[in-house]
C-alpha cells in the first residue's frame, strides 16, 4: 500500500472519532493541510527506507500549520521546499490559530531536528536516502486554555480505538517503507511501535525528544541525538552524512 493511499485510508478512519473533555478542539493536518503532506510524500516518501524516526503528534506551531512532521515553518519552505496551501480545521481554538506558512511561530522541536538534519546531511535528499518521518497519531489536541494535550493523556476508552487505527497506520507505512529499524523521537513512540509491530522481523531503538521541555535537549539536541544514535549501532557516515 502507498503512503499516500495509507494516509487516505487513516483520514476516513480518523473521521468517525470523537473526544470529550479536556479536549475542545482536534486538528488534523492530513485533512487541513493535505497538500503540503502529499508533496511531501511524494517527494520524500518513495522507496524503501532504513530508519523510520517516528514521532508523537503533531506540534502546533509545526505539522498543524505545514502538515509535515517536525514541521517547522522555515525549514518547510527552504530546505524540504515545500509549501502549499492550508486550510482551517473544521473546529478553529481561539488561540490555536491555524495560518498555515504565514504562521510567525516556529516550532523549536522541529526546528532543532530539521536543523540537524540539514546540518549532518546537507540535502534533503540525502538524508531521505535513508530516512523517513512519520508521526504516530496524526491528530493533535488542544484543550480549554489552548494548551497541547499529547494522546497518552487521553481518556483509556478514548485512547484505545485511536490507537488502534494509528497501530494500523504505521503497519503500513512500515509495510511500505521496510525499514531495518523504527526509531522513536522520545519514549512514547518508541513504546507504540514496539507494540503496534509486535512479532516483526524488525528493530526498535530511540533518541531524546527535541522539546525544549526536556533538560536533556535544551543542553545541546544534537550532541545527545548522535550519541544516541551512535549507542544504536547507527553510522550516520554511511547514510550519507
Amino acid at each position: 500500500m502507498s503512503l499516500a493511499k495509507a494516509t487516505r485510508q487513516v483520514i476516513s478512519q480518523l473521521d468517525g472519532l470523537e473526544f470529550s473533555a479536556p479536549v475542545v478542539a482536534v486538528y488534523n493536518p492530513l485533512v487541513h493541510a493535505r497538500a503540503s503532506h502529499a508533496q511531501y510524500l511524494e517527494r520524500y516518501g518513495q522507496g524503501k527506507k532504513r530508519y523510520l524516526l517516528l514521532g508523537m503528534n503533531p506540534g502546533p506551531y509545526g505539522m498543524v500549520q505545514t502538515g509535515i512532521p517536525f514541521g517547522e515553518i522555515e525549514h518547510v519552505r527552504h530546505w524540504l521546499e515545500i509549501e502549499a496551501p492550508v486550510q482551517k480545521p473544521e473546529l478553529e481554538h481561539p488561540k490555536r490559530p491555524v495560518l498555515g506558512f504565514d504562521c510567525s511561530r516556529s516550532e523549536v522541536s522541529g526546528r532543532r531536528l530539521w536543523s540537524w538534519c540539514k546540518q549532518r546531511f546537507t540535502t534533503p535528499d540525502r538524508f531521505f536516502a535513508s530516512f523517513f518521518v512519520h508521526n504516530y497519531c496524526p491528530l493533535a489536541f488542544m484543550i480549554e486554555s489552548g494548551g497541547n494535550l499529547t494522546p497518552d493523556k487521553l481518556r483509556a476508552e478514548e485512547k484505545r480505538p485511536l490507537f488502534d487505527i494509528c497501530d494500523r497506520y504505521l503497519q503500513a507505512v512500515v509495510q511500505e517503507l521496510q525499514p531495518e529499524m523504527v526509531i522513536g523521537v522520545g519514549a512514547f513512540a518508541e513504546k507504540q511501535a514496539s507494540k503496534a509491530l509486535a512479532g516483526k522481523d524488525i528493530l526498535f531503538g530511540k533518541i531524546p525528544h527535541p522539546s525544549p521541555a526536556s533538560p536533556l535537549a535544551n543542553r545541546g539536541w544534537a550532541a545527545a541525538a548522535e550519541a544516541a544514535f551512535a549507542d544504536l549501532g547507527i553510522d550516520l557516515n554511511s547514510c550519507g552524512a
